[in-house]
């Protein structure tokens, strides 16, 4: 039996292994010479195993009594999470290395909270659940506050670790409350409990805590306000990897436990979900609007983006799960790319994150600009580009859920929030020139994110490599 356990979970130990072994290596030599090596080593080692559980058999495979599932729709978000996390890393190397910031913790802290990423998405249990979305987390808390001579990134670390422990609070006593009213903590034995579609007061209390503590995760308005300045004062390769692994692992932990434990009782859960969906799409439309830093403005705009794939979780169906999994797939692409090109911004030496510095950016880098431009309106859903369709996608399963003044209140909120994303285009292409000039070298592996993220936005209409298929598959695992 555990042997049989130990290969279910073998990508995970794997992960992990490597991270310790490297620690104590890197402790015991050269340490921070490292650095560079260590993230072009655990970048290999995450891309090898995201295409490893991509391609290993299908079924799902329980270990540990139904703690730990391995299922299509856990291999999905797992490859998703691996490769962005190798992604954000080698796009990070060159911009941690000039600044001093390349230690060879930070490749470590990020593979330790990938292995926590894989679990999360993996739980069938409260407590693996739990076990999980902390490891990753306490990992994240570290890496906001990096750039220890730094006020902001100090504050950062700070805010995230204080509202990050309330939220841990809230689904702790959520968790307490389901096991008291439940007799379990499986989500196997949970759904059980809610057979008829309907589910007793404390557990309902339970539920609704619950959700409140996986709402920070995915920054859901209310519990939003970490976000901001956590995107600002973080370094800009972490600001990267916040919008892009955390959000997908947390919005499969979400839809894990919606399903699995209470997909049962779906109208219990449903009207809070679409709350939390309609007040993050204005929110993170309306308040990105008056900000002139470019990181700042992406949080919001990742506020707004998590409010349009829960119109998917919302949904309650297969064609919800996998119309929210593409719309997370299409999402990071395009935070890729956006934030290679955030970090290649630099005047003098430092780094340049007022979006007023585009202005006639187009003149100095028309292929960069057009990038960007593709980007800029893929993000808005502006057709033809893929992020209209991503958005498309939510919209129908939303309809099809009877959910349609959702969809209405979407279509508005990204209508207000397209002013934001084309006046960056605006900024690039029609705004006064500056007199100091924006220096945009970056390195290939830069340039090349920034290209490839703008590439698929256009090809993927016509090839999409696979995804909608394998996000058939995961959701159809999930939802049955």
């Amino acid at each position: 039996m555990i042997q049989a356990d130990l290969t279910v979970i073998l990508p995970e130990i794997i992960l992990a292994v490597y991270a310790m072994v490297a620690l104590i290596f890197a402790v015991y030599t050269a340490k921070d010479a490292l650095g560079s090596l260590l993230v072009w080593v655990t970048s290999g080692v995450m891309a090898v195993l995201a295409i490893w559980i991509a391609t290993r058999s299908g079924g799902t495979n329980v270990a540990f009594n139904g703690m730990f599932i391995d299922d299509g729709f856990a291999r999905f978000a797992k490859v998703a999470i691996l490769l962005s996390a190798a992604a954000v890393l080698l796009m990070s190397r060159e911009y941690m290395a000039r600044r001093d910031l390349l230690r060879f913790e930070y490749p470590l802290l990020v593979a330790l909270a990938a292995v926590g990423m894989m679990m999360m998405v993996s739980a069938g249990d409260l407590m693996s659940l739990y076990m999980g979305l902390e490891l990753q987390s306490l990992a994240l808390y570290v890496v906001a506050s990096l750039r220890r001579d730094s006020v902001k990134s100090t504050e950062a670390g700070l805010k995230y670790f204080v509202l990050g422990a309330l939220s841990s609070g809230l689904l702790l006593y959520g968790a307490s409350l389901v096991y008291g009213f439940s007799g379990t903590t499986l989500f196997s034995g949970i759904i059980k409990t809610a057979q008829h579609g309907e589910l007793s007061l404390g557990l309902l209390f339970g539920l609704i805590f619950l959700i409140s503590g996986l709402a920070f995760k995915v920054s859901a308005v209310p519990f939003h306000m970490w976000t901001p300045d956590v995107y600002e004062g973080s370094p800009t390769p972490v600001t990267a990897f916040f919008a892009t692994a955390p959000k997908v692992a947390a919005m499969a932990l979400f839809a894990r436990l919606m399903h699995d434990a209470f997909g049962a009782a779906v109208q219990d859960w449903q009207q809070v979900i679409v709350l939390l969906s309609v007040l993050s799409m204005f929110l993170g439309a309306v308040a990105a609007i008056g900000q002139r830093d470019i990181k700042r403005l992406m949080a919001f705009s990742s506020i707004a983006h998590m409010g349009y794939a829960l119109i998917g979780l919302a949904a309650g169906t297969e064609a919800g799960v996998k119309s929210m999994l593409i719309y997370l797939a299409i999402y990071v692409t395009m935070n890729v790319g956006t934030f290679a090109f955030i970090l290649m911004l630099e005047r003098d030496g430092k780094p340049v994150t007022d979006i007023d510095a585009l202005r006639m950016y187009s003149r100095r880098e028309p292929a960069k600009a057009l990038a960007v431009l593709v980007l800029m309106f893929s993000l808005a859903g502006v057709p033809p580009m893929l992020g209209f369709f991503a958005k498309l996608g939510v919209w129908q399963a939303g309809v099809q859920a009877g959910l349609l003044g959702l969809v209405i209140a979407s279509a508005v909120a990204s209508v207000i929030g397209a002013f934001y994303y084309l006046r960056i285009v605006f900024f690039m292409y029609f705004g006064e020139e500056q007199g100091d000039e924006l220096e945009t070298r970056g390195s290939p592996v830069l340039v090349g994110a920034l290209m490839a993220s703008a590439g698929l936005m256009v090809v993927g209409l016509f090839y999409q490599f696979g995804v909608e298929n394998a996000a058939a598959a995961a959701a159809a695992t999930l939802v049955n």
